[in-house]
């Protein structure tokens, strides 16, 4: 009950966005438990999306779908900006916990779920010359759930808006740090492999 609770609180979060995240951290409005179902609900949707939407729309070829690879486009940008929105509102008097981050962040992709499930329905029976229907709906979820994210930085932190557009230029320039020092840390570790396979390799020879 809690859940379906928090669930439907999202639907009123989406159109009264400063009351509803004001309400969301401090009135204890959504849980952690739905943030994560929400961010769940958005991987299955852009993975029905991919499978299900209209031949005339989808130039996905269904024989190379990867499920993971779907899932994981979704699920590691979503954490990327939490650690890096953490991280460095931690040190600019940022008032939201990674909790509240994440919390609020998994709020505001509800648009993404609310109107892309219909649009898959859509897609199924629009003509092209109806396709700019379907492009309009699918920019308005976006916009939609990036405007929310934003909203939702501010109110979680209690930043000005000014304070909040820096700070979210700042978080995707951190999610590419992020991205670089693992890449570089992976990188590392397989030569260090490489490394000490091959002096295993020499003295298994001269052994």
């Amino acid at each position: 009950m809690e859940v379906l609770r928090s669930l439907r609180y999202s639907l009123y979060l989406i159109f009264h966005p400063f009351d509803g995240f004001w309400d969301l951290k401090h009135e204890k409005r959504g849980n952690l438990k739905t943030a994560l179902i929400i961010v769940a609900m958005v991987g299955v949707t852009f993975i029905l999306r991919r499978q299900l939407t209209g031949f005339i729309l989808n130039e996905v070829k269904l024989r190379e779908l990867n499920v993971i690879v779907e899932i994981l486009s979704i699920v590691v940008p979503f954490f990327l900006w939490c650690v890096a929105n953490w991280c460095l509102t931690t040190l600019m008097d940022g008032e939201g916990s990674f909790k509240d981050i994440v919390i609020t962040s998994a709020y505001a992709l509800v648009p993404l779920v609310l109107i892309n499930i219909p649009l898959i329905v859509f897609s199924n029976i629009i003509t092209l010359e109806e396709a700019a229907f379907y492009v309009f709906f699918d920019i308005l979820s976006i916009v939609w759930a990036g405007l929310l994210l934003f909203l939702g930085t501010s109110v979680v932190h209690q930043y000005s808006l000014r304070k909040t557009f820096l700070t979210c230029i700042c978080v995707v320039i951190g999610m590419g740090l992020i991205i670089f020092i693992a890449l570089l840390f992976f990188s590392m570790l397989q030569q260090m492999f490489s490394f000490f396979y091959t002096i295993y390799k020499e003295i298994a020879l001269r052994l």
